[in-house]
């Protein structure tokens, strides 16, 4: 600022040779600049580039080595990690300015050949919070919860019918719900054809007794033969052997027959009216007997792998809270519902204190251990045999069922591993944490025990069911390996913004899937 005050009075005072001394001296100070800038300090040069009367343009044209360094290496999108540039520019799909992506000797993308790896240091590896967990053979649990309903055993049920045509005269039970004991009289019934058949039967007592003394045995055969069939044929009309008895006592036929129950329980449907008529074959009553039950659970298909024959199941109810029933599988529908798109598993349960309700609400939960080959682990069942209609029939040896009379067959034959194969047959199990999915894929990191620092491999691995909070593994992992189980994500997105294959690039700087704007 003092030369060019100088200059200016200067040239004020003497304008014509003020004119001359400007131009020797700006030819002076370009001939001997150019030369001196060649020698100029270092410490000169950082006060040149931090002087205010230097234009940006000039301070653009003497650009630092070690600035052109430190801008050296990956540029990529904040909001599209799979970018990667050389160099600074914007990102050809949402225009955000690139960022460098920085990155040390370990992750560099020169540094290894190995495009899944990720290197770490101690300092990082706490600040990602990455825990491994080693690769275990064991017996994964599954915890299946059900919802269903309590029915009537239908085994169990019994109908009372008409078996000749006729009028009901008097109902001896009139409602649903009444409990009746084998044997209990139910339907008084007039039946013309019934009544015809008791006279048949004796007319036919009359005449053996005329021919008792003939000295003729093929009448005296034949007449008994009549009495047999007329007698046989009351029977199967449904009259008991103490009705029969009873008109061949009286030696007259009786105008009504009374039917009496079957079988003991609980009657649910009353089909008929007193004073109605009925067909042969009408339905008068239906009896259920609530001794046993069906418990009737929805499956969805993820949760037949885990649901076999004879396998026990525990329930409970509304209506007693806290406590728990339990029963077996005893049928598996072999068809889904359409609508629902679920299966139907039935479960025979023990109801000798007829606490339990046709149409209760209940909430299974079935436990299942997992074998390698498919089959399931269950302490109580292997080894011993089970009837293939009754569940709850169990015996340590080979025998007969003692309700259905059938041959029992092995656990074994319907799914059950043996105790002494256990120990072979447990599989490779991982946390349902470890594991990274993508729909078509599985992707867990192990850790490089033998680098020098912290070290994560990603590897595509085949899972099986989901047992709980664990997964079974097919192929892709050897015992023992550690798999991480907590900082996972963290590894992977590191790896795509480095453009690695990750869970969602299966190749190194591939897009899996592009934006649609």
């Amino acid at each position: 600022m003092n030369l060019t005050n100088t200059i200016l009075t200067f040239v004020k005072s003497r304008p014509g040779i003020a004119i001359v001394a400007v131009v020797a001296t700006l030819f002076l100070m370009g001939l001997f600049g150019d030369a001196d800038s060649k020698h100029v300090k270092p410490s000169d040069k950082a006060m040149v580039e931090h002087s205010p009367q230097i234009s940006m343009a000039d301070h653009s044209q003497h650009i630092d080595p070690l600035e052109t360094k430190a801008n050296a290496g990956v540029w990529s999108c904040s909001m599209h990690p799979h970018i990667h540039r050389d160099g600074p520019g914007q990102c050809p799909i949402c225009g955000m300015d690139l960022v460098r992506v920085r990155q040390d000797e370990k992750t560099s993308l020169a540094s290894t050949d190995k495009s899944r790896q990720l290197s770490v240091s101690a300092a990082q590896k706490s600040l990602m919070r990455i825990e491994t967990i080693p690769v275990q053979r064991r017996f994964p649990t599954a915890s299946l919860r059900l919802a269903g309903k309590v029915t009537y055993d239908e085994t169990n049920l019994a109908y009372i019918t008409a078996w000749a045509p006729g009028r009901i005269d008097e109902l001896f039970v009139d409602y649903t719900g009444l409990s009746v004991n084998k044997g209990d009289h139910m339907v008084q019934l007039y039946s013309p054809e019934l009544y015809s058949a008791q006279e048949e039967l004796l007319q036919a007592l009359r005449g053996m007794s005329a021919l008792s003394n003939s000295g003729l045995n093929s009448l005296r055969a034949a007449a008994e033969g009549t009495v047999a069939a007329a007698r046989d044929k009351l029977r199967r009309w449904g009259l008991t052997a103490a009705q029969i008895k009873q008109i061949e006592k009286s030696n007259k036929p009786t105008e009504h027959v009374t039917i009496y129950s079957p079988a003991s329980g609980v009657v649910i449907h009353k089909n008929a009216q007193q004073g109605m008529y009925v067909e042969t074959g009408s339905r008068i009553f239906t009896i259920a007997d609530l001794r046993a039950v069906w418990v009737q659970l929805d499956a969805y298909e993820s949760d037949l792998q885990w649901l076999r024959y004879g396998q026990q199941v525990d329930f409970t109810t509304e209506a007693f809270p806290g406590e728990k029933f339990k029963g077996r599988v005893a049928f598996i529908d072999p068809v889904l519902n359409a609508k629902t798109h679920t299966v139907k598993v039935r479960v025979n349960v023990d109801n000798s204190d007829q606490r339990l309700k046709p149409e209760m609400f209940v909430r299974a939960v079935v436990a299942a251990r997992l074998a390698n080959d498919g089959n399931l682990v269950d302490e109580d069942l292997a080894g011993r045999w089970v009837s293939p209609m009754h569940p709850e029939i169990l015996r340590d040896k080979p025998g007969k069922c003692p309700v259905c009379g059938m041959d029992l067959v092995t656990t074994e034959s319907l799914g059950f591993k043996q105790d002494a194969a256990m120990n072979m047959t447990a599989p490779l199990v991982i946390p349902a944490t470890a594991a990274l999915l993508t729909g078509k894929r599985a992707v867990v990191y192990v850790e490089d025990v033998d680098a020098d620092g912290p070290t994560y491999m990603g590897r595509e691995v085949i899972l099986g069911p989901r047992a709980g909070e664990d997964y079974v593994v097919i192929s892709g992992l050897k015992e023992g390996e550690l798999v991480v189980v907590s900082g996972n994500f963290k590894i992977d997105s590191a790896l795509q913004i480095q453009a690695k294959p990750s869970m969602m690039n299966s190749q190194s700087g591939a897009s899996t899937g592009a934006h649609h704007h």
